[in-house]
């Protein structure tokens, strides 16, 4: 090309506004790339291989399906492993879109900035070394967009409402999508989402490695039981090609089977050192609410003569952290969540009032708060200004430590519970046994999603860091109060009687077949050893100062 037919100085990019002249050879190969992207790609795409430097992109046989889903279908989600080129095929199939299309816009997101304009120069490299007589003419080329003189635009951001919002796009590519924060991924796809999937030729393609149980995971889960449109790609480790029992065995020993198993076998695993344990958490299963709105969740109505408990946990108003609640059934045991509100929106002052609103639905719900922050002000709101009968207190008792009732008095009684290092290692050591032995059942998504990465921090559980713990904390609340003497006394019962009584039955039933085995025609007084031996006692049945029965026995 002459030097005024370049864009920028770059021999390799043909600028806006020029002259082609197309033999019948190159009109007939652009017709056919055309019409078939896995010829274009397979032809006239070249990447950078870490071995060998600039080659052809022979594509890997799942690699050219996934080209085909996306060229056949509006929504894709792919499950791949580790290093098995998902990116690159990506943004192969996205620059045949943006060279074949006119007046098209793309937006290539990944969970951060730089990692998307990657990608992109990998779509530039690709794009400047193909013949001079397929390309378009540069209009706009820099590190975050590409522009054509088709009128197709390519631009690199990250994932977040901010960086598209405002804007209308054919495709958009969302790049490990397992790995946006969660409140990251609830505004993207409140705010975004539907002006993408409006139009009637618009395309989403969503390319992940499973991290937890999450927007991925959920958008997934749904795909697999026919609850969206997405089309779903699963990709195994093997069929990357190099990539055999040796190389797994390899793997394993230079990171670590959980590892292995999320990376490579793509499946959905929590964090690791998790409350819950991993077996819990990957049986436990979600179900959407009987309806929803403005971040409240109902699983079951209110039904009369129900006991209904609600544990409050209040965001400052940054809109990382969620104020949040849960409403859980305690007529009997196992307890059940019917309704979850989770909002990081609502200012604190509007809180109240949709506290005591479903509160009251159900059945006037006894209300905990945790006041340590701005929950104080919150719980003031509800006692003095909404007049909410069934509020909990607690009260300062020494040794004992918070106390909880109704109608205290004194300089050491406050409104709600303060989250101190007792109250949240009770509840969280009381919340896993009730989990894990199903004495507390629900089936909410972003509860499991937050369980998923509840983890130890030193002496504590906490969230994992860009992950949010509001709701697991709502039932770690709520687990320290079904502890308390005051709950035993509302609902007649002690949940840590019956599961200490259950798993005493539990362990006398497995030790029954070596133990002591009774036919019903030995006297009161009398017993037969596994030896076969006899003993029998002519004494009373009483127990000496040190409550020892030994003595009684003989012998015979």
């Amino acid at each position: 090309m002459a030097s005024n037919e370049i864009y920028l100085g770059n021999p390799n990019l043909k600028r806006a506004n020029i002259a082609q002249n197309f033999t019948p050879k190159q009109v007939e190969e652009f017709v056919k790339c055309s019409q078939d992207p896995v010829y274009f790609i397979t032809n006239y795409i070249k990447i950078i291989s870490l071995d060998k430097g600039l080659v052809p992109f022979d594509l890997y046989d799942f690699q050219a399906d996934m080209v085909n889903k996306f060229h056949e279908n509006r929504f894709n989600i792919a499950k791949l492993p580790r290093q098995s080129g998902k990116s690159t095929v990506v943004t192969a199939y996205l620059l045949w879109y943006t060279l074949f299309n006119d007046n098209v816009n793309v937006a290539i997101l990944a969970n951060k900035a730089a990692t998307a304009r990657e990608m992109l120069q990998r779509l530039q490299l690709s794009y400047e070394n193909l013949p001079n007589w397929m390309q378009q003419g540069v209009v706009n080329w820099n590190r975050g967009s590409l522009e054509l003189e088709n009128g197709s635009k390519i631009m690199a951001a990250s994932t977040s409402a901010s960086a598209v919002r405002g804007m209308s796009f054919n495709i958009i590519f969302l790049d490990e999508f397992a790995f946006i924060p969660t409140h990251i991924a609830d505004e993207f796809f409140s705010s975004v989402y539907p002006t993408i999937s409006s139009g009637k030729s618009t395309k989403v393609i969503i390319i992940s490695t499973p991290k937890g149980m999450n927007m991925f995971y959920k958008l997934w889960h749904d795909a697999e039981k026919g609850k969206n449109e997405y089309v779903t790609t699963e990709v195994h480790w093997s069929q990357v090609p190099g990539r055999d029992a040796e190389w797994k065995e390899q793997t394993i020993k230079n990171t670590s089977e959980e590892q292995f198993n999320q990376e490579f076998e793509c499946e959905f695993l929590g964090s690791v050192n998790t409350l819950i344990t991993s077996s819990k958490l990957k049986i436990l299963a979600y179900d959407d609410p009987l309806t929803s709105n403005a971040g409240l969740d109902i699983f079951e109505e209110p039904i009369e003569g129900h006991d209904y408990v609600c544990t409050v946990d209040v965001a400052r108003g940054i809109t990382k952290d969620y104020s949040a609640f849960v409403i859980v059934d305690t007529t009997e045991i196992p307890y059940k969540l019917v309704a979850k509100y989770r909002n990081n929106k609502i200012k604190p002052l509007l809180f109240p009032n949709i506290i005591t609103q479903v509160c009251t639905q159900y059945n006037h719900a006894y209300t905990l708060i945790e006041v340590n922050d701005i929950g104080g002000q919150v719980a003031d709101i509800m006692q003095f200004d909404l007049e909410y009968d069934n509020l909990l207190m607690c009260s300062m008792r020494g040794r004992a430590g918070q106390v909880v009732g109704q109608g205290f008095s004194g300089s050491k009684v406050q409104l709600g519970v303060k989250m101190s290092t007792t109250v949240k290692k009770t509840g969280c050591a009381n919340m896993k046994q009730l989990i894990e032995d199903d004495k507390l059942i629900f089936t909410d998504f972003d509860i499991i999603t937050e369980l998923t990465t509840f983890i130890q921090k030193g002496q504590a559980w906490e969230a994992e860091e860009g992950c949010n713990d509001d709701l697991a904390m709502c039932l770690v609340i709520f687990s320290w109060l079904a502890t308390t003497d005051y709950f035993r006394e509302l609902h007649d019962s002690d949940v840590r009687l019956r599961m200490y009584q259950e798993q005493k039955e539990a362990i006398e039933a497995d030790m029954a077949p070596f133990g002591f085995v009774s036919d019903g025609l030995e006297d009161e007084n009398e017993f037969v050893d596994n030896d076969g031996d006899r003993w029998t006692s002519d004494r009373d049945w009483n127990v000496d100062e040190y409550g020892d029965r030994s003595y009684m026995w003989d012998y015979r």
